[in-house]
């Protein structure tokens, strides 16, 4: 039986279309997060590091880290983070990806392709800057030394895919940061004599 050309392109054009609705559709809204994991990323601030991570990304015993295990997906967790994270005034995200994901390729990591639309989909425009995989956990050991850090621990399954995300004051930003340090450099401290 031989089905007509209409009637399949009438069939195809919701699966599609479903395609292109993927963020509104899957993606994690901030009320739908649980209000423990809202309360803990809203308690973090400047120089704190969340870490929207995969299955295999390693459980670390130092303190200051904390994991969370999420049972949704890389992309749907991260929309949601960035909601909570543009509701508050206090930090700015600096997003950051592995180098390494932009090389893995579709036949050997099936999904990576849809993996990587679903990712820029959940960003909504924010940059985000890629490092190798190695140095990203370096930085991150060394900040946690000191620092706070979220992990989110997903059920994604692909290598390379975990989102590192650093914050900045929302309010201060390095421009002015800079320009302070130089005006307390030129100028002599007063004594009270």
């Amino acid at each position: 039986m031989r089905i007509p050309l209409l009637l399949l392109i009438a069939l195809a054009i919701p699966l599609f279309s479903g395609c292109s609705r993927w963020n509104r559709q899957q993606a994690l809204q901030y009320d739908e997060l649980d209000p423990g994991l809202v309360r803990e990323v809203r308690a973090l601030g400047n120089r704190n590091w969340i870490v929207i991570a995969d299955e295999s990304f390693p459980l670390h015993t130092r303190r200051g880290v904390r994991t969370l295990l999420v049972d949704k997906e890389i992309p749907e967790v991260l929309s949601g983070v960035i909601d909570v994270l543009e509701s508050q005034q206090h930090v700015t995200p600096i997003f950051y990806r592995t180098r390494e994901l932009g090389f893995v390729e579709n036949d050997d990591a099936p999904g990576i392709d849809l993996y990587r639309r679903q990712l820029t989909e959940s960003l909504r425009g924010h940059e985000i800057r890629d490092f190798q995989y190695r140095y990203l956990s370096v930085v991150l050991e060394d900040d946690s030394k000191t620092f706070a850090v979220l992990v989110l621990k997903t059920k994604t399954a692909l290598p390379y895919s975990s989102i590192f995300i650093e914050l900045d004051s929302g309010y201060w930003d390095q421009h002015s940061e800079q320009k302070l340090r130089s005006k307390m450099e030129k100028e002599t401290p007063t004594t009270n004599s």
